[in-house]
């Protein structure tokens, strides 16, 4: 996470980070995201929605993501989506015309999103209606690994045209993911130099023993592994909640 190009200071935040000296304000900002990430995740918990937090470079697939996976649940399950960019609601009008309910959120100048600018949005969804909640964060292999926003998984993507040495180079975002899901991979033909079996290796070397799926979200390869796990993942929610489990739930 940088600490020098002002990404740590947000709109939630800016009132506590004015006159204080950067290592402190740093980890100031960080305790009261967190407890804030603690609210929202009570809120998701009191809903019975699953929320997930969409990583990856800019560019890599996520709302492309994001669109066919709506088209495979469809009543399966009721996905709602908070997106996260600098400028523009250009992600979140490709998923209202998907008809999904969804909020943009315009950062600014921050390069990733924080449990402040989520708790806002979710005054403007209506949870109950939801199974799942995606926030696709701001595009960004670094900082958007930082922030907890109350969140229960985090799903990082790598692209194919990105190469496969990503995880090695930016590992605090692929040691933090629940899922990791090698996308675009329709583009494997045609760009040979990503050896899947590397990018894996590359994972498992941060410890991190999550199950990592290839997708293309272009033909559809790849997506009823993933539209499973989400299934899942909701079912084990409820159930640990003792929440009523909907058909649309699983």
């Amino acid at each position: 996470m940088c600490d020098t190009c002002g990404c740590n200071v947000t709109p939630g935040n800016r009132d506590l980070a004015e006159g204080r000296q950067a290592t402190q304000v740093l980890g100031n900002l960080l305790q009261v995201n967190d407890s804030q990430a603690m609210h929202n995740r009570t809120h998701f918990n009191q809903h019975g929605v699953f929320s997930v937090n969409l990583m990856s470079s800019p560019g890599a697939g996520k709302t492309a993501l994001l669109e066919a996976t709506v088209e495979l649940v469809k009543s399966g399950l009721r996905i709602g989506v908070i997106e996260g960019d600098l400028e523009t609601e250009n992600d979140a009008d490709r998923i209202r015309a998907c008809g999904v309910p969804v909020v943009q959120i315009c950062t600014g100048t921050a390069c990733h999103l924080d449990a402040h600018m989520v708790h806002d949005a979710l005054h403007e969804l209506e949870l109950a209606s939801l199974d799942v909640l995606f926030v696709e964060n701001v595009g960004n292999l670094v900082c958007p690994a930082s922030f907890d926003l109350g969140q229960h998984r985090n799903v990082a993507l790598l692209s194919t045209p990105e190469g496969d040495d990503k995880p090695a180079k930016y590992p605090v975002m692929f040691r933090s993911a629940d899922m990791v899901l090698l996308t675009k991979r329709d583009l494997a033909p045609y760009m040979p130099e990503f050896d899947t079996t590397r990018a894996v290796n590359f994972v498992r070397q941060l410890g991190n023993a999550a199950p990592i799926l290839e997708v293309s979200a272009k033909s559809g390869d790849g997506l009823d592994g993933w539209v499973d796990w989400l299934k899942r993942r909701v079912a084990e929610l409820r159930s640990n909640l003792s929440f009523p489990t909907t058909a649309a739930g699983g």
